[in-house]
């Protein structure tokens, strides 16, 4: 993505789930413990005020979304640019002439709330539970909770309390979206609204009572379908909104804590010492987890269902660093992810065969079908046309959707991708690089004219990332035919001869050929990271010179490491970290994990925390467009791949820790490794694994031999890690 110039959750304080209502129930305070909380410290986000220049901004940061629908944390009454907006994962419009941008659902959540300029307020996100809050004081008095079920998505319930009668904003429960296409009718006491042709379809009640000094409170439920090719059927939307609305407003908000708190006991994180850093790092996770549904298939954008930017498309973001936290913590959403690009191999490979190349090339963008979907141009600050050229060279992304699947499965054990279906992301895109690779008269192999990574430079030859993602991809799909298979041997072979850019008398990559010869320019001589080197400079003169965007040759240590020779990183670090711009938001986080591989913790923990709060603090001012999910993926990589050094393996769980910033008192990570919860705590000097008998932890050195079971604790000697005695 482009940029301009923790404590564990406690079982004994999770709800229990009350016994099912079996009639409608009646009035609740919305003012008892269940329904109002206050803040809780190192797990709550807290705005105050209502500041118009950053609506949108807030907005997106206290989105509550289910895996399938996600509703921007917008006031109720809205208010003058706040762009407000309801998301379904994966359903886009398509204007004339225009590229696919996601399709906007009813505001559900709409109503006119009387004003107060002397109220103060504050509005927070408790992202143990899921559920939004918000109050003013002052004359109204107001209060709201809203949440999007997680134990039934497609559900969501806002209740507002209020001493002036708030009041459903234009007579209808499901006020009109500005732009979009909708129809309204009404059934009984529920009002539905549907997109014309394919799209959404929501239904919606809302109730009125006075309760307790004659205050007013409104709830409104709402069901949510929605479908990417065709129109929703109206019967299972009413059916399940009648279902939620009998059992109860307290059943559905107990059953969704429930939901998110057995999320959470998988996916605890804890920097002890660093408060502010852990609370930043459970946002992103929290987010994250919200973003991606767990059952069929789920296309995950770059701004996930809290904004529009980037119109919605899935690039190789989703893949590379969303979806390895998902496979670690909850497989079958990371699942769900490679289903969708699964599922759209008949247009990857229409477009290989349009290329006179075999198997299947994916997209760099995608949205429905699987087509390409990347602009072609762009408009740049001073009105000029610029060419985009990613999705017609940027092709690595066909053996990061491969890498991908492999990863889910050393996670899960998951063998749809060895021995299923899902053989197809491994098999049938490794056919599209054995067509494509051209080998020369001296028998190497090549991948000329693409972008990597970097993307300030465009249209050059062997891309040290793609190749060496390539030859990685080959290997692995060679490894699920047979040992004797031609076409495994072939695969083998061109991955042997394909070139990497390694120096050996350097000791590091060059980063693509010719790539030293060009002007010798470092960061710190244009300005401070993170920036935008090609807007600061012009495109051409970084496109000439060494300055990089983001991590490239980096990137293959992090995703990678035991296909790059050993001892490189430390000479590659030191190549390219100066010349780096963090032009993306995807550069610091990497660049985090190695550095902390490199034991070098305090320049670790300094990109870490800017990776963690580019949303909270705005840092791009590109957040009001939605939150960069890839970013937090890289939060949680930093802190698994790098501090802990945690890598699924075949044998087992590997662990290489490193150490730990001074401040920092420990790191504590819950992750699942083939169906069994593993806890993981590192201090300065142990490391405490505990979790199912059985799992296989494996230290340096041990892969192929000795290895040791959960739970064991570990003291670090000279940094050699061996067991207590």
């Amino acid at each position: 993505m482009n940029l301009p110039a923790a404590g564990v959750p406690d079982p004994a304080r999770t709800p229990a789930r009350p016994a099912p209502e079996h009639a409608r129930p009646g009035p609740l305070d919305p003012t008892a413990p269940r329904w109002w909380r206050p803040p809780e410290p190192h797990w709550s986000i807290v705005l105050t005020g209502d500041d118009p220049l950053r609506r949108r901004v807030d907005g997106a940061l206290l989105t509550v979304a289910d895996g399938r629908f996600g509703t921007r944390g917008t006031r109720e009454e809205c208010g003058v640019g706040c762009e407000p907006w309801v998301m379904a994962a994966g359903v886009y419009r398509q204007a004339p002439g225009d590229i696919p941008r996601p399709l906007p659902g009813p505001l559900w959540f709409r109503l006119d709330v009387p004003g107060d300029d002397d109220a103060h307020e504050r509005r927070w996100l408790d992202l143990r539970r899921g559920v939004l809050h918000r109050e003013r004081d002052g004359a109204s008095r107001l209060r709201s909770v809203r949440f999007a079920s997680l134990a039934r998505p497609g559900i969501a319930l806002q209740r507002t309390s209020s001493d002036q009668r708030p009041t459903v904003a234009d007579g209808s429960s499901l006020p009109v979206t500005v732009g979009v296409d909708q129809r309204r009718w009404s059934h009984d006491d529920v009002e539905v609204s549907e997109t014309s042709g394919i799209g959404t379809i929501t239904a919606a009640t809302c109730t009125e009572w006075h309760e307790g000094e004659g205050r007013h409170v409104v709830d409104r439920l709402a069901s949510l379908d929605a479908h990417p090719t065709r129109r929703p059927a109206t019967g299972p939307v009413l059916a399940a909104l009648e279902h939620a609305r009998t059992q109860g407003a307290e059943t559905l908000l107990a059953e969704h804590e429930a939901a998110w708190a057995a999320r959470w006991a998988d996916a605890e994180v804890a920097i002890l010492g660093d408060p502010e850093l852990e609370l930043a790092v459970r946002f992103g996770l929290f987010h994250l987890m919200a973003s991606a549904a767990d059952q069929d298939e789920v296309a995950v954008g770059a701004r996930g269902l809290t904004g529009p930017a980037y119109a919605g498309h899935v690039f190789w973001d989703a893949d590379v660093f969303v979806l390895p936290f998902l496979a670690a913590t909850h497989p079958p959403a990371s699942r769900a992810m490679l289903e969708y690009r699964l599922r759209r191999l008949p247009a990857a490979r229409e477009r290989a065969r349009a290329s006179g190349h075999a198997g299947c090339r994916l997209p760099w963008e995608s949205a429905v079908d699987g087509s390409e979907v990347t602009p072609t141009s762009t408009v740049a600050l001073d009105g000029t046309e610029l060419p985009v050229r990613t999705g017609e060279l940027e092709e690595h992304i066909v053996a990061d959707v491969a890498w991908a699947a492999w990863h889910h499965h050393l996670w899960s054990g998951d063998r749809w991708v060895t021995r299923g279906p899902g053989r197809a992301l491994l098999l049938e895109t490794a056919r599209y690089w054995a067509s494509r690779l051209e080998q020369d008269a001296d028998g190497t192999a090549h991948l000329r004219g693409v972008i990597g990574p970097d993307e300030y430079h465009e249209d050059v030859d062997d891309n040290a990332y793609t190749n060496v993602m390539v030859r990685w991809h080959l290997t692995r799909a060679a490894e699920l035919l047979a040992p004797d298979d031609d076409e495994a041997e072939r695969w083998r072979d061109l991955a042997s001869r394909l070139v990497d850019g390694y120096d050996p008398r350097r000791g590091c990559h060059e980063q693509f050929a010719g790539y030293f010869d060009l002007e010798p320019l470092q960061a710190a001589a244009v300005g401070t990271p993170p920036m935008a080197a090609d807007v600061l400079l012009g495109r051409e003169r970084v496109a000439g010179s060494q300055l990089i965007k983001q991590a490239d040759v980096l990137l293959l240590h992090h995703l990678v490491p035991g296909a790059v020779p050993p001892g490189s990183l430390p000479h590659d670090l030191d190549v390219y970290l100066p010349r780096t711009a963090h032009g993306s938001s995807l550069s610091p986080a990497v660049h985090a994990s190695l550095l902390a591989r490199q034991r070098r913790p305090e320049e670790a923990a300094a990109l870490l925390r800017l990776a963690a709060l580019i949303d909270l603090d705005d840092v791009t001012d590109t957040t009001a467009g939605g939150l960069h999910l890839a970013a937090m993926g890289g939060v949680w990589q930093a802190l698994a791949f790098g501090f802990l050094g945690v890598r699924p393996h075949p044998l087992g769980l590997a662990l290489d820790p490193r150490p730990l910033p001074r401040a920092w008192d420990a790191l504590e990570l819950t992750v699942r490794f083939h169906d069994q919860r593993v806890r993981l705590c590192l201090g300065h000097d142990h490391l405490e694994v505990a979790g199912a008998a059985g799992v296989a932890v494996l230290l340096p050195g041990t892969v192929d031999g000795a290895t040791h079971t959960t739970p064991v604790r570990l003291r670090r000697r000279d940094e050699h890690w061996s067991p207590e005695r």
